[in-house]
């Protein structure tokens, strides 16, 4: 190992350099800002409108098979119905006649219930056809703010990608310079920090992350610059102003 490249020093500042690429790439991110995840959003909903209508139009031909079964109920019943008038006329004891005449009565209700039947099934259909119809209009309006936010990510990409690129390529290079050790820890704290700033600079005497006020001696050590000290308080590692100066 080359221990002059892994010397505190450059580990420092070679830290310091990274946390300025990765927070620049932070601030290209930024930039999309929710996109994203909008544009995420607005698809599942494309998905879940679809989902929705297909449901609809199956119910839809179920009704519609109701009907027609209901319509096949009413013209058999209605066959019955007439045959049966048509055997009254040529019974002669009342027992035969009043079989007949309830057979008669019996098809008579379930006409009346194919009937009822049908005008709740046409009732449904219209609701659905209704429901598909405010469906469809929504999900065209989803379409067109889907579309535009693409477009707006595509262009934000297209204006960013090529620096974005081109810093992922400069922190690369850069953390072939830090131990991997070292390397770990950093990625460990900038993951866990709300802004992403794993290297802070001391800032009126305090760290400049959490703005924990940092000790005297703490200070002096943070300046000699003999070791990689973090922050007691927020776990960043803290550097000196003369450091950041050296960068």
């Amino acid at each position: 190992m080359n221990v002059e490249k892994f010397s505190v020093e450059k580990t420092l500042i070679n830290l310091y350099n990274l946390q300025l690429i990765l927070s620049e790439i932070d601030i290209i991110k930024t930039l999309r800002g929710e996109l994203p995840s909008e544009v995420k959003d607005l698809e599942n909903e494309v998905i879940h409108i679809s989902t929705s209508i297909e449901n609809f139009e199956k119910s839809l031909v179920d009704f519609k098979k109701k009907i027609n079964q209901d319509k096949i109920k009413i013209t058999n019943a209605n066959n019955l119905v007439k045959k049966y008038n048509q055997q009254i006329e040529e019974i002669r004891n009342n027992r035969e006649y009043n079989s007949l005449f309830k057979e008669i009565e019996m098809q008579k209700l379930d006409i009346q219930l194919a009937e009822k039947s049908i005008r709740e099934s046409e009732g449904k259909i219209n609701l659905i056809e209704e429901e598909i119809k405010n469906q469809n209009k929504k999900n065209k309006e989803i379409q067109i703010e889907l579309n535009l936010k693409k477009e707006e990510l595509k262009k934000i990409i297209s204006e960013t990608e090529v620096k974005e690129t081109y810093l992922l390529e400069k922190a690369k290079q850069i953390e072939t310079n830090i131990d991997t050790s070292t390397l770990l820890s950093f990625n460990r704290i900038r993951n866990r920090a709300k802004n992403g700033l794993a290297v802070v600079c001391i800032q009126r005497e305090a760290c400049g992350g959490c703005f924990y006020k940092i000790p005297p001696q703490k200070q002096i050590e943070i300046k000699m610059q003999k070791k990689i000290i973090s922050c007691e308080y927020c776990g960043r590692i803290i550097i000196s102003a003369d450091l950041q100066n050296k960068k």
